[in-house]
């Protein structure tokens, strides 16, 4: 049987091995979900939702132990890591919380004695995830969905194995059904599309790049199944002539940085007005050079590995040719010598839009900046991307902001604030960024079925 094998990015060094599902055993495993979804459906929200705080308990409980997890796994500073546990927890409680309101019949005045819409349970969702926080992404889509009455199978990356499999156990210990959630590792990309096409699977959603999200909606397609994508992005940070750059420039490079740099959220293409250019870029460029690179699991760290070998490779290519087709170096842009997947915190000035840090998703910790004359100009950049995930605009005059948002196409628009996911706003993309959205009671509904109910007298002869 094959397996699969976690690697500390930090080190280098081998951390685990996992025995990979046979055909049979995965037959097995869909069967076991399956089964205890057509039980869970029936069972009562309040109870759905009782199990549900447990699991944030747990998370709380325990979250020293799954942050130096994700550490190990993925790289990510040790700091962040609690808070995406945390979030997690938190998360869990606002499905708990308003799981009975989300899912109650809304009533619908016809000419029936009653009618309503119904969100019921869709069956089994396939989730497909990434590695970049290997536990946030899973939650975000098992809390609302499981809630709902669904059943849950996990695709995880590869390299955050240990991470799927302590979600499953999260989930096994809060008292949920034997098998209603599982993790699935498999070692043959082409199980993922059988599991597609398996009957006992309603729908799927994926969390990753364009390709690998074209890849699971043609399959899906081909067996006429729900999905949703969450794919890359380039967001777009607006800085008008009017913002405080001094008050911005910390928000700026905790947009950009979080996570090494490593996230669809982060703001990576940094859009400032000519009248404040200078000033942004010697403060973000003594910000950037003050950041803190080394071990994740310590709590100084500030930028830790990339999460694979390769991925250094990538970034430094895309930094190398915008440099060699006339983008200024302020600070960075370079390996870093040693074990691990260092790569050196970077800004890049006098950014345009042929370069691939624009017009590419950079997935490390590059920033990218692009001067504009005025505002209309500045939107414009921002919108000229193949990506839509979210975009941020700073500016004194909010109501401003709030119209000149209207001309960025992005899922999300943020105001004077770093853009965040947060459970209580619906969180999606557009263009290439994907579609169907997460979280809040939008998310909530993506995998019910959502049932029109009319009921009217017995006719009498």
């Amino acid at each position: 049987m094959s397996s699969i094998t976690t690697v500390n990015p930090a080190t280098g060094e081998k951390l685990a091995e996992y025995p990979g599902l046979d055909e049979a055993g995965l037959d097995a495993a869909l069967q076991q979900t399956a089964d205890a979804q057509k039980q869970w459906r029936t069972t009562d929200i309040a109870h759905r939702a009782s199990l549900l705080r447990k699991v944030a308990g747990i998370l709380r409980d325990e979250v020293e132990d799954h942050a130096r997890l994700i550490s190990l796994e993925m790289g990510k500073p040790i700091t962040e890591a609690r808070a995406e546990v945390l979030k997690c927890a938190v998360t869990c409680d606002y499905y708990a919380d308003h799981a009975a309101e989300f899912l109650a019949n809304k009533e619908v005045k016809t000419e029936a004695v009653t009618s309503f819409v119904a969100y019921e349970p869709i069956g089994v969702v396939l989730a497909v995830m990434p590695w970049n926080f290997p536990y946030w992404q899973v939650i975000r889509f098992a809390a609302p969905a499981l809630t709902s009455g669904n059943g849950g199978l996990l695709k995880h990356a590869s390299n955050v194995t240990g991470a799927a499999l302590a979600i499953e156990s999260i989930f096994e210990r809060a008292g949920y059904p034997t098998g209603l959630f599982r993790t699935l590792v498999l070692t043959k990309h082409s199980m993922v599309n059988d599991i597609i096409a398996d009957d006992r699977v309603a729908a799927v959603t994926l969390t990753g790049s364009e390709s690998a999200g074209a890849q699971v909606a043609e399959a899906a397609g081909r067996a006429l199944k729900k999905t949703v994508l969450e794919l890359g992005g380039s967001d777009p940070f607006v800085i008008l002539g009017d913002a405080d750059v001094p008050a911005i420039t910390p928000l700026a490079v905790r947009a950009r940085f979080v996570n090494t740099g490593q996230s669809c959220l982060c703001a990576k293409r940094f859009v400032v007005d000519a009248s404040v250019i200078a000033d942004f870029e010697t403060r973000v460029g003594e910000a950037v050079a003050a950041l803190t690179v080394g071990d994740p699991l310590s709590d100084e760290t500030k930028i830790g590995p990339l999460a694979k070998p390769s991925f250094v490779d990538d970034i430094d290519k895309q930094v190398q040719e915008s440099l060699a087709m006339g983008a200024r170096l302020m600070t960075g842009g370079h390996r870093i010598d040693g074990p691990g997947n260092y790569y050196a915190p970077t800004v890049l000035a006098d950014v345009t839009r042929d370069m691939p840090v624009f017009n590419q998703e950079t997935f490390g910790p590059v920033m990218a900046i692009v001067k504009a004359y005025g505002a209309r100009e500045a939107i414009e950049l921002a919108d000229a991307s193949q990506y839509g995930l979210a975009a941020s605009i700073w500016t004194a005059d909010m109501n401003a902001g709030l119209e000149l948002g209207k001309g960025i196409n992005s899922g999300a628009l943020f105001i004077n604030g770093v853009v965040v996911s947060d459970p209580r706003l619906p969180f999606g993309g557009v263009k290439l960024s994907g579609y169907g959205r997460e979280l809040s009671i939008e998310g909530m509904h993506e995998f019910t079925n959502i049932r029109a109910v009319w009921a009217g007298a017995m006719p009498r002869s």
